[in-house]
């Protein structure tokens, strides 16, 4: 059996959906699809605009101001989603734990899924592991899935960049044909 379904993929999920949000909810479900997730949901009219809804409240907790702040915005989340846990062998995973009531839309299912797995993260691995990319302008979200959490930056890309950025601004020579 598997005890945390929910940890790491799901906050890379929503990470993904903030970076690259989807311009449809076909485009939704088949990251769900990229990143795991194996259930089929019933589609209705308002599943992109109401999943969309789902990821800003996620934000909330991304943004949040202090871990107090953060675990109230996650607890709040919680306590809207999630049902009591309960066994569950779909799609030929092997017995696991959901923490939502079964037969749930699209956009239901990812705030469960995102605020569970974003609590198993940030409990597991600590509160500060999650957040904006370091390097200005950008503001893409990270999840720091990194051996020593010490993670500020989206990407290489962006680490390289502020690297750069720093060394010129120390060495005074100019940040000139460098593009944000």
């Amino acid at each position: 059996m598997h005890l945390n379904p929910y940890g790491e993929y799901a906050v890379l999920l929503a990470a993904s959906l903030a970076n690259d949000w989807p311009q449809d909810r076909d485009g939704i479900e088949q990251r769900t699809r990229d990143f795991g997730m194996t259930m089929t949901f019933d589609s209705a009219s308002d599943d992109h605009a109401r999943t969309r809804a789902v990821l800003d409240g996620w934000l909330a907790v991304v943004d949040a101001a202090d871990d107090a702040a953060r675990a109230a915005a996650l607890n709040a989340q919680m306590a809207a989603a999630a049902a009591y846990p309960q066994l569950t062998d779909h799609d030929g995973e092997g017995w696991h734990l959901h923490y939502r009531d079964a037969g749930r839309s699209l956009p239901e299912v990812l705030e469960a899924v995102f605020s569970v797995g974003t609590a198993l993260h940030l409990t597991e691995r600590g509160m500060h592991r999650l957040g904006r990319c370091a390097a200005s302008p950008c503001a893409k979200v990270f999840v720091d899935v990194t051996r020593n959490g010490r993670q500020r930056y989206c990407s290489v890309r962006c680490s390289n960049r502020d690297a750069v950025r720093r060394h010129r601004a120390r060495g005074g020579e100019p940040n000139v044909g460098f593009e944000p």
